[in-house]
């Protein structure tokens, strides 16, 4: 059974990658992730915001703020409660790189230029495999269209294309107005692929103690919906590496995410519920589904549920959506 698989131009030995999340600050943790069939490994990110802080004052963006509420102060987080800092996290890739044999994909998170480029070849040179744009733009000013924010998001792409050597997958979120757009514009500033999608961990209010406080829910398997929508879109529209992420829980999730078009799956809730040793599980039900259907290869499996296969596939979305919902009826449950 070949589950060999390309990714951002690596050559990978199955679909199935630890994605970002801080627990790869854990070397033993990594070694069991490799050990249970990772074939690769992304670090969370670095932040845009801890660049800064590294640079320059690390009260400089609450120093911003200093004339707000006080109860929306809390909606900025103290520095003390980021992951590892600039300086640990280049230390942290060349740790991970001696204690592992599989690629490790470093990841930076931000919203500017400022101290990305730099980064990206500090991270480069401390032996990252390869490099994940994680682009938050969010923006609340109604003055910007949606048009500009995608040209930032390719101005930031570009810059770091440009700066680096290194292969650049970018995690972008669902919310774009024209995402196939956006992704071919990405693939002519040389990017090599696209992560789908990023989950946004949204704040929640304590109407007591007038905070917002953070809330951290795990994904399930019902937001695979979306990445297989969407995956299923792009394949053969795109030469782009595709990577489904968020809601591969089961064996099941990740022929879905293939037969959709993923090269690859990124699983961290299923990890964080079920350990490490979860991705064997993974890895072992895809390749017993795979044998007991009569497939050889991942090869053969991947995108043959694409709607590159559809000759109308804007047809085939409405005609669904319209399916669904003629067809269901309420039912009153006692």
């Amino acid at each position: 059974m070949d589950l060999a698989t390309d990714y951002l131009g690596l050559s990978l030995d199955n679909p199935i990658v630890g994605g970002a999340s801080p627990i790869t600050e854990d070397l033993d943790v990594a070694r069991r992730l490799e050990a249970s069939g990772a074939a690769a490994i992304v670090m969370h990110s670095l932040f845009e915001e801890q660049i800064e802080a590294d640079s320059r004052s690390s009260q400089m963006m609450f120093d911003r703020h200093h004339n707000a509420y006080a109860e929306a102060l809390s909606f900025f987080p103290d520095p003390g409660e980021y992951f590892l800092g600039p300086r640990a996290y280049l230390h942290q890739v060349r740790q991970l790189k001696k204690a592992v044999r599989v690629p490790v994909i470093a990841s930076l998170n931000g919203t500017s230029t400022s101290g990305w480029v730099r980064y990206a070849r500090l991270i480069e040179e401390a032996g990252a495999d390869a490099l994940e744009l994680n682009v938050y733009l969010l923006s609340t000013n109604a003055d910007i269209s949606g048009a500009a924010i995608e040209d930032r998001v390719v101005e930031l792409a570009q810059s770091v294309r440009d700066a680096t050597r290194l292969p650049l997958g970018v995690k972008l979120s669902p919310l774009y107005s024209s995402l196939p757009h956006l992704v071919r514009r990405l693939e002519e500033a040389g990017v090599n692929g696209v992560v789908l999608f990023n989950r946004f961990l949204q704040p929640d209010i304590d109407i007591e103690e007038l905070e917002v406080k953070p809330r951290l829910v795990l994904s399930s398997s019902n937001e695979l919906l979306m990445r297989l929508r969407w995956i299923a879109i792009l394949r053969g529209r795109t030469g782009l590496s595709l990577a489904c992420s968020g809601g591969v829980h089961s064996a099941e999730d990740a022929v879905k995410a293939l037969m959709a078009g993923s090269d690859v799956v990124q699983v961290v809730s299923a990890v964080v519920k079920h350990g490490p040793e979860h991705l064997r599980v993974l890895r072992d039900g895809l390749e017993h589904w795979m044998k007991e259907h009569e497939y050889t290869g991942v090869s053969q499996l991947r995108g043959n549920m694409s709607l590159a296969r559809c000759p109308d596939p804007e047809a085939f979305e409405r005609a669904n959506y319209a399916r669904l919902l003629t067809t269901w009826r309420w039912t009153e449950r006692g």
